[in-house]
This record gives C-alpha cells, structure tokens and sequence, in this order.
C-alpha cells in the first residue's frame, strides 16, 4: 500500500511522534508480560492441582478447595488469565477490526465480558469455599 504524499517527507521520529500517546502501548505491553508471569506458576500449580484432585470425588474437590491457599490461588489463576485474555482479544480487534463503532463496540464488549465472566468465577470459588458447595 502507498503512503500517503504527505507521509513520504515527515522523519521516522515525525510519524512516531504522529501515532498518538507511547503510554497506551505501553501499558498493553506490560499487562501482558505481568499476566503472562503470573501465569506461569499459577498454571503449572492448576495442573499439578487438577490431576490430583482427578483421583478424589466431590467432595474430596469441595474439601480441596475449602483450604483458603486453594481458593485464593485459583481465583489468581482466574483473574490473571481473565486479564491476559482481554489484553490479547483486544489487541487483535484493534489490529483487525477497522470501522471505528464496530470496534469501540467489541472493545466494550470484550471488557464487560472478561469482567463479567471474572466475578461469577471468583464468586463461585469462594462459595464452593466459603460453604462446601453450591
């Protein structure tokens, strides 16, 4: 694709300075590397977890996650997957979605969904926790 005339005279710091605030990039870039940090033990924890828990019954899961270091550390897992996830759908929808309402609306609809779908899952932790099962 060619650049537009006015493009082909400005410096390659005139264009940077053009793209609007280096923080907003910024900061997309650090979540995910912090996200993606924390992901790691908290992951490799879940599946130690889960394949110890494949033996048991329900109630020996409801009497797992009664343990306050258990459900602490799954509704970690779940909040920083939550968020790594919603920084990775909307870098994609930013990158290829490119009519300005459909993408303010998926935006929108990427944060209400990640937000919704992290507080019925910390929700539902700490009652499975908090009180043995639903």
């Amino acid at each position: 694709m060619a650049e537009p005339h006015s493009e082909r005279f400005r410096t390659p710091l005139s264009r940077a300075r053009g793209t609007g605030s280096s923080r907003h990039g910024v900061s997309h870039f650090m979540t995910e590397r912090v996200s993606a940090m924390a992901l790691v033990p908290l992951s490799l924890w879940a599946v130690f977890a889960g394949l110890k828990l494949g033996a048991g019954d329900f109630e020996a899961s409801t009497a797992w996650l009664s343990s306050p270091v258990n459900a602490v550390l799954l509704c970690l897992l779940l909040v920083a997957a939550l968020i790594h996830l919603q920084g990775a759908v909307q870098v994609v929808i930013e990158d290829y979605i490119h009519k300005f309402t459909t993408k303010s609306a998926l935006v929108i609809l990427n944060l209400f969904v990640c937000v919704l779908s992290g507080a019925l899952g910390v929700f539902s932790i700490l009652k499975v926790a908090l009180t043995g099962a639903f």
